[in-house]
């Protein structure tokens, strides 16, 4: 554990995390970002992919929706493919990754661009009630149109967990020292218990395989380090039949220290139990936000 780190050991942890509906983790290959993360990655295919988002989801962007709050983070795996115009990236809790993401947004409306992408996959698949007013052509819309997910390549990620903390050492400077020493320990128990390393292979999904990835600010520093843990949905319980308790779910952790990884990967990813200690809230597969 490193010395001399100001964390917040007072304040309660449970109801700290935020409320999303889904995490979209992009792919950058870096394990650092300026403190903004629309601010970076000139002329690279996930800076386009963060801005064009921001775009389109944030204030002032058409699908801007204050119950449909989409976590946008950097990651520090490696995209599919390195260029300017496409993008690799996560999508949590439906357990997808999408090796290739066009990052332009086109006006077009039939042309496979960033948009045809929000509107596949992160637009709800119903709009909150509060919006009953919106003419039918707005509710269209603002709603998801599933068939335009068709147009991408699609894994889904059945089996393998992932494992996300928070590294971005650009923002705050207990995060960025306390990351890299939890992510060498998480490699190292997750391989003492036969499973293979994050992306290593470029695989993302298969029953003896875990994802480990340093990613961008979700809020909280003063609880570093903070550790997202997201159990596959037909992940089982010690290898056997029994479905996992926590299938299909996410679970966010905070004031994780090194001597507290090999009791997450045994109790939460192995056992299905919530370490109620660390425990900042959690999403299920619908988008519901858990709380003790």
């Amino acid at each position: 554990m490193p010395e001399g780190l100001p964390i917040d050991h007072e304040h309660p942890l449970n109801g700290t995390m935020v409320a999303y509906a889904q995490q979209v983790v992009v792919c950058t290959g870096q394990r650092d970002w300026m403190s903004r993360i629309e601010d970076d990655g000139e002329n690279t295919g996930w800076g386009n992919l963060v801005r064009g988002l921001k775009r389109l989801l944030g204030r002032g962007g058409p699908y801007l929706d204050p119950f449909n709050n989409i976590l946008i983070t950097n990651t520090s795996v490696a995209p599919a493919v390195s260029n300017s115009s496409t993008a690799s990236a996560f999508l949590f809790p439906s357990f997808k990754y999408i090796p290739s993401i066009p990052v332009e947004i086109l006006p077009l409306a039939d042309t496979t661009d960033l948009t045809t992408f929000v509107r596949g996959f992160l637009l709800p698949e119903r709009l909150h009630d509060m919006h009953s007013s919106l003419p039918k052509s707005k509710s269209t819309d603002m709603t998801r149109d599933p068939e335009l997910a068709s147009k991408f390549e699609v894994v889904d990620i059945k089996h393998s967990p992932t494992v996300l903390i928070c590294g971005h050492g650009g923002r705050d400077m207990r995060c960025g020292v306390m990351a890299p020493v939890l992510e060498a320990e998480f490699q190292r128990v997750l391989q003492s218990q036969g499973f293979s390393s994050a992306g290593s292979d470029g695989t993302f999904d298969g029953p003896d395989h875990a994802n480990i990835g340093l990613i961008s600010h979700i809020g909280g520093h003063k609880y570093a380090g903070n550790v997202i843990v997201y159990i596959p949905p037909e992940m089982t319980v010690g290898g056997h039949a029994e479905p996992h308790p926590l299938a299909g779910k996410g679970i966010w952790y905070g004031r994780v220290e090194p001597k507290h990884v090999q009791g997450i990967v045994e109790e939460t990813i192995l056992g299905g139990r919530v370490v109620t200690d660390h425990f900042r809230g959690g999403i299920d597969r619908d988008g519901g936000i858990l709380r003790l």
